[in-house]
């Protein structure tokens, strides 16, 4: 008998975010019903999957792991919100300049030039893609102001190195 897989340790939304990935977009005039529902938890509450959603997915995602997002479809409505981190942790929401706008994930990992960001709305699905950082200006990581137990545990072994 094989021996189970160890669950990565993370943070309980990334959980959630992991679930979500491949859902994506339809194109034409349907619209995917899962996007639909990140945007009700949003302000705008959008109703197409044509409007940008990165922010949506991270409010749905942090909702559904019982914690209050921004309530705002706006992505870089996240740098504001929380705390703030100067260095990043793996789970951290990771908040940057897309064009005129933002973009907002979660943070996986990073390199010397790009970050590896779990989020909505990435070539209109949820997926792991890579950011080019010399591109981009980077608004902040930010974690809940107040967490779980069990994540502000995680929190505090990633601040001793130990997770």
């Amino acid at each position: 008998m094989t021996p189970a897989k160890p669950k990565p340790v993370e943070f309980s939304w990334m959980t959630v975010a992991r679930e979500e990935i491949g859902v994506k977009e339809i194109a034409g005039i349907r619209h995917t019903p899962r996007i639909i529902e990140y945007h009700a938890t949003t302000t705008l509450k959008a109703s197409t999957d044509e409007v940008p959603w990165c922010s949506s997915f991270v409010n749905w995602v942090m909702m559904q792991a019982g914690y209050t997002g921004t309530k705002s479809a706006a992505a870089r409505s996240w740098a504001d919100w929380g705390q703030g981190l100067v260095d990043p942790v793996p789970g951290c929401i990771v908040v940057m300049t897309r064009g005129s706008g933002g973009h907002v994930g979660f943070y996986i990992r990073h390199d010397a030039d790009y970050h590896w960001i779990l989020g909505g709305n990435q070539n209109n699905e949820v997926r792991i893609s890579t950011y080019d950082m010399r591109k981009r200006r980077l608004l902040g990581y930010v974690l809940p102001a107040k967490m779980n137990d069990e994540d502000q545990g995680l929190y505090e072994l990633f601040n001793r190195g130990v997770a």
